[in-house]
């Protein structure tokens, strides 16, 4: 069994008064062990890392690792387009005792591939975490590609990828390459979770994991007991669901969602703005029809 593997949620960083609100993202960590989420994501793109500080950021896992206390395994999100801070964010991690690290390509800076293996290659010199790929060519730009993925597999402390493609070939032109039994696929994108595990993924980094999470522990719990019937079913019903995550800028669906369930409020970071009232109430109504509230 690999140690990253089900339901991870790409947790939402929760914010009271423009500052971060502890007591909530600490008992946010404990809801999900208690509802089945198989590990923890903080500060990725769903935990808005681009607008926290390097203070807030570093507390963020800490307290996540502190509340996991081992019971469910950490995924830190440490990644930058700067390969420097990308090592302090990974080294930070490691200290706080987070048991991986995902890392997203170089966004903005557009290296070619040489580049982003070059970029991976610094991080994992500079860490002994198992460090996870983040390909998103949609908001990063650039696109790790197969072969770049598997001469990245090369190295001693990469392990897996989150996939958000959206390129369902993709797992299977990466598995041709990647001979490692322990290298693990995981789906970066919920609508996509079935499909990519069909295609040899063990999990999903999910957004809706922020509020449903028993209905995305189970999809995977499926998919893992190969009951593709099942999960397809399950799937089918969440996928409403998934795209009202992403109607407006992310993560405001999702911590509008969590204001609704009590979890914390539904603030966000500029330039992310509030939800649209239109958006609320379809939300709002999703989560009623699924029984989530």
């Amino acid at each position: 069994m690999h140690l990253f593997h089900g339901s991870l949620v790409a947790l939402i960083t929760p914010f009271k008064d423009g500052k971060l609100d502890e007591a909530a993202l600490e008992k946010m960590v404990e809801w999900h062990i208690e509802n089945g989420t198989n590990a923890i994501v903080p500060t990725g793109t769903t935990g808005e890392c681009p607008t926290l500080t390097v203070e807030e950021h570093v507390r963020v896992i800490k307290a996540t690792v502190a509340v996991a206390a081992g019971r469910v395994p950490v995924m830190a999100g440490a990644g930058s387009n700067n390969p420097v801070e990308a090592v302090h964010f990974s080294q930070e991690a490691e200290k706080a005792g987070a048991d991986g690290l995902l890392h997203v390509a170089g966004y903005y800076n557009r290296p070619n591939q040489a580049g982003l293996y070059a970029h991976f290659k610094m991080i994992n010199d500079n860490t002994s975490l198992p460090i996870f790929v983040y390909n998103i060519p949609g908001r990063a730009v650039v696109n790790i590609l197969p072969e770049t993925l598997a001469k990245m597999a090369e190295l001693s402390h990469i392990c897996g990828i989150k996939d958000a493609t959206g390129d369902l070939a993709r797992p299977w032109k990466e598995r041709a390459l990647i001979k490692r039994k322990d290298f693990t696929w995981l789906s970066g994108e919920d609508a996509t979770q079935v499909s990519y595990n069909v295609a040899g993924g063990v999990g999903c980094i999910s957004v809706t994991a922020n509020i449903a999470p028993r209905l995305v522990a189970k999809v995977q719990s499926l998919c893992a007991e190969n009951k593709w019937i099942e999960a397809r079913e399950l799937q089918d019903k969440l996928m409403t669901l998934h795209g009202l995550m992403f109607k407006e800028p992310s993560p405001a669906g999702a911590k509008y969602a969590a204001s609704l369930l009590g979890l914390c409020t539904e603030e966000c970071r500029l330039p992310v703005m509030p939800l649209s009232e239109g958006v609320k109430a379809e939300i709002k109504a999703e989560m009623q029809k699924l029984e989530l509230i």
